[in-house]
């Protein structure tokens, strides 16, 4: 059944599982404002129905998501989710991002605040923010090192390089790797596996495990504010930004 079609974000109810589907394939579901308030709605939904035991956040056959729209931005972080009404969410109910095409920026840092990732074979995961003169800000500086060997983390945050779904499912970043087209009803399938489960001993399990791996979160949050601040009125950072919508190569002063 589908609750909603209109605007950025489309969800659909299948059982105890919420299909939450980002819509702006013309932006590559970069997110700007309408975007941030529909995710945040769609997710407020799926942890206040308790009918809803666990959660699907796709984007299209060619993207996850691009992340911010640097032309619009993508609004202010919502009361319960933060940035894109996503990344700084206390979830009590699973979500499964089902990746295909590109995850890059943001986007790539909305899978990182999901439980489980699944991915089809031409999915690619990239945290271009250096080559805008930004830093990754919505959780990548400390998310990134933990699904992925450390000096993995480091080349996707200063290379600005994509990975493909190969490489992430060996690492560990992706949990099935499936066919090109197929990553939305793979995880489908593995969020109705979920719900064959207790949805209490489900969520307790997932908020204990994440109590535990999210302790330094808050370390990792005041560290990537000092980041952000450092390039917040730089230089390089509105030459990455007038660079990107200029379709033109910075020129960069490190200042």
């Amino acid at each position: 059944m589908t609750d909603a079609t209109a605007g950025p974000v489309e969800t659909e109810r299948r059982g105890h599982v919420l299909i939450v589907r980002m819509r702006r394939p013309e932006k590559r579901n970069a997110v700007d404002a309408g975007m941030t308030a529909a995710l945040d709605e769609a997710l407020n939904t799926l942890d206040d129905d308790p009918d809803l035991w666990c959660g699907v956040l796709a984007g299209d056959a060619q993207a996850f998501s691009a992340g911010t729209d640097l032309a619009a931005g993508s609004g202010g972080p919502t009361p319960r989710g933060g940035n894109y009404g996503v990344v700084r969410r206390d979830r009590r109910t699973p979500l499964i991002a089902a990746v295909e095409g590109v995850a890059y920026g943001g986007g790539f840092e909305i899978v990182l605040a999901c439980d489980l990732v699944v991915a089809g074979r031409d999915a690619r995961f990239a945290l271009p923010e250096v080559a805008r003169g930004l830093v990754a800000n919505c959780g990548a500086l400390f998310r990134a090192p933990r699904p992925l060997p450390l000096n993995v983390a480091k080349e996707l945050l200063i290379t600005g390089r994509p990975i493909g779904a190969e490489r992430a499912y060996a690492l560990g970043l992706v949990n099935d790797l499936v066919g090109v087209g197929t990553a939305e009803q793979a995880a489908i399938v593995l969020a109705e596996q979920v719900c064959r489960n207790s949805p209490l001993a489900v969520s307790v399990s997932l908020r204990a495990l994440e109590r535990v791996v999210a302790e330094p979160d808050d370390r990792g949050w005041t560290a990537t504010e000092v980041a952000s601040a450092a390039i917040e009125n730089s230089a390089d950072r509105a030459e990455g930004v007038a660079a990107f919508l200029e379709k033109r190569e910075p020129r960069w002063t490190g200042r």
